[in-house]
């Protein structure tokens, strides 16, 4: 009831503004955020009022209260640029309207102001494309140009629900698909996106910008071969075209072809010897084979090409191995305190400098980055504790000793994944690794396959909706649990070498032990555990690459651990000699017998190269990929000891686990 008032205040105060009455709207304002302080909305149109009303100085300092809550606010930013531009400050209105544009790209008042500006300045190139820019949105119905406002904004079940709405008035409006099938990206809908686009494709095949979203679901849904095909596709279009060079370059190296990713890489260098991006990418090629030398020289030449690129900052600290020297962290600094960084790349400034000050062992300021880019990073996560628990606990509930009972014998007999589970930065690099080196396992990566299974259940509509995943498994049938089993199985194929068994190492796949033992009964489980301090901290000073949000706070990290915990126990109760646990800690005491007792639950022959793991010569695509290639040692067993001091959020969260 409260917030149905506050929605209709808030509609008056646009009527107000709609009218010319800031005066009004002001005074209606006060009373919004009386009741609701950090509404977005509520201060962004306050901000308004008060540059219209002409105080400065006012304006600036809600615009100040609105970034510190959303950073990446891109209405705000525009406001800003306004207030600049009106100032007479053309630079600074500029890089307000630039990251206004970066952070909500549907801005369209925001690309014709920098039209205008680039303009002025002679930039006559620059003002070209973002004159086309604005005028390319301005063409798009107007029910699409608010869904991609709502996308930037992070509203998309109001996305959702327009976008919908108008597709079924335009059921072959090739934009108004891809816009959809973007929030479907955004909710994790994979399956449903990749169907969109490549409806849309069909529609539409010369559709550049269908066709580049189209590879990327297709890369998130691990379809490599599939994801290259386009780009190839796109290649073959204008070879000379170095962006569509890039992207064939980029499928190639996540298809494996790496020798034809770096070939093409150095292709482009030859025309544009001086881009960064491609020269990160490269990097990321040869920090992916192995070659660490020479990804790191092609990352630093990244960073001397431009030097806010702060992706090659963050690939750098990256490799765990590295450590900054003077004028690289004074140029970091340098770059941090600039107010034109977008939120991404401070949030990765943040993490690369904290790795640089923990090197140098100055912990206090070390700590500070990390919790910056914490901060920030959480302010672009939509993850809930509560939500997770609560989740966590239902599969608990459901998944009881009795429903494996009652589905005893069935699902798809083959043994051929071994899964390894648990949390980030717990060891799964490493366990893998050693896995891997035995000539009977292949090694692949995280694979999706098992959450986009529970994703599809979850989605599924039932008469009631308290009958959803996993409550559904209840009411399977054998013949549907073989066929998932057999569907994973083929779907994963793609990723393996010909061994008769391979891993799949996706940490998050511990939430789902219930109906991996219903489709693949046979399948051998393994949680990576590692100490409960080490494991979360860890986690903490790591920025992954997508997904993993529970890391982005002290206690939210403690509580997932302790929710992890909760649940492996449940299925140590409800499958009694299903899962080996393997602590990262026995490891690193007594790498053979612990080497051994994997091999022996695994049904596999000791062999000595995995104990030479550090040899084996293969991709590795997790942030340990240098560590895994270095022989065992005891270094970073307790890397939140010298952060003692900070921690006690994290402490509080794990409870007893703490100790």
């Amino acid at each position: 009831m409260q917030q149905t008032s506050h929605i209709t205040a808030l509609k008056k105060v646009q009527t107000a503004i709609y009218d010319g009455r800031f005066g009004d709207a002001l005074t209606m304002l006060t009373t919004a955020l009386d009741a609701n302080p950090v509404d977005l909305d509520a201060l962004y149109m306050k901000a308004v009022c008060e540059r219209y009303l002409g105080d400065t100085d006012s304006t600036l300092e809600t615009l100040n209260q609105l970034k510190e809550l959303a950073p990446d606010f891109g209405r705000a930013l525009q406001e800003e640029g306004h207030v600049f531009r009106a100032l007479g400050q053309s630079k600074k209105a500029l890089t307000a309207y630039r990251l206004a544009c970066r952070a909500n790209p549907a801005l369209i008042a925001s690309w014709q102001a920098q039209a205008e500006l680039l303009q002025n300045a002679g930039e006559m190139a620059a003002a070209q494309q973002a004159a086309a820019q604005a005028t390319r949105l301005a063409k798009l119905p107007r029910k699409l140009q608010a869904v991609t406002n709502f996308i930037y904004e992070d509203k998309l079940l109001k996305a959702e629900k327009l976008c919908r709405a108008f597709l079924k008035g335009n059921p072959k409006h090739t934009e108004g698909m891809r816009l959809l099938a973007d929030i479907g990206t955004r909710f994790g809908a994979l399956e449903e996106a990749e169907f969109l686009l490549e409806s849309a494709l069909a529609f539409e095949p010369a559709n550049i910008q269908v066709r580049l979203d189209y590879i990327a679901v297709l890369r998130k849904r691990q379809k490599f071969e599939d994801a290259l095909a386009q780009a190839k596709t796109l290649y073959e279009s204008a070879p000379e075209n170095p962006v569509f060079q890039s992207h064939f370059a980029i499928e190639s190296l996540q298809a494996g072809d790496y020798d034809t990713a770096l070939k093409t890489f150095e292709k482009i260098l030859k025309i544009l010897p001086a881009d960064a991006a491609t020269l990160t990418s490269q990097g990321h090629a040869l920090k992916t084979i192995g070659r660490q030398e020479e990804a790191i020289a092609s990352y630093l030449a990244a960073v001397k090409a431009q030097p806010d690129h702060t992706d090659a900052y963050h690939a750098l600290a990256n490799l765990k191995t590295y450590r900054f020297e003077g004028p690289e962290l004074n140029a970091m600094l340098a770059q941090a305190s600039s107010a034109a960084l977008p939120l991404d790349s401070r949030i990765q400034l943040n993490f690369a400098l904290g790795k640089a000050f923990e090197d140098r062992e100055d912990y206090g300021r070390s700590f500070s980055h990390y919790e910056t880019g914490n901060k920030l990073k959480h302010l672009q996560c939509r993850y809930s504790a509560d939500q997770m628990e609560e989740e966590l606990t239902v599969q608990a509930e459901v998944c009881t000793a009795e429903l494996f009972d009652k589905f005893s014998g069935n699902g798809n007999p083959a043994p051929d994944p071994i899964f390894i589970v648990g949390l980030p930065r717990a060891g799964s690099t490493l366990l893998e690794q050693i896995l891997a080196s035995h000539s009977q396992v292949d090694g692949t990566m995280e694979l999706p396959n098992i959450l986009s299974l529970a994703h599809k259940l979850r989605a599924q509509r039932h008469t009631r909706a308290e009958d959803g995943y996993p409550k559904n498994l209840w009411q399977m049938e054998a013949k549907q649990l073989e066929a998932m089993g057999a569907a994973y199985l083929t779907d994963t194929r793609v990723h393996r070498q010909g061994a008769p068994f391979f891993i799949d190492k996706m940490p998050n796949n511990f939430r789902h032990i219930g109906l991996i033992n219903l489709i693949l009964p046979n399948a051998k489980i393994i949680d990576a555990r590692r100490d409960a301090m080490a494991c979360c901290f860890s986690g903490f000073k790591q920025l992954f690459a997508e997904g993993q949000e529970f890391t982005y706070g002290l206690e939210e990290m403690g509580r997932y651990y302790r929710d992890y915990v909760k649940l492996m126990d449940h299925w140590d109760r409800a499958l009694p000699g299903k899962i080996l646990r393997v602590r990262y800690e026995d490891v690193v005491e007594d790498l053979d017998t612990e080497v051994r007792r994997i091999l022996d639950f695994c049904g596999l022959a000791f062999e000595e190269a995995c104990l030479n793991f550090h040899k084996t010569q293969r991709s590795v695509r997790t942030a340990s990929s240098e560590q895994v290639r270095q022989p065992i040692n005891q270094k970073g067993l307790e890397p939140w000891r010298p952060f003692n001091e900070h921690l006690a959020p994290l402490k509080k969260a794990l409870g007893p686990l703490a100790q």
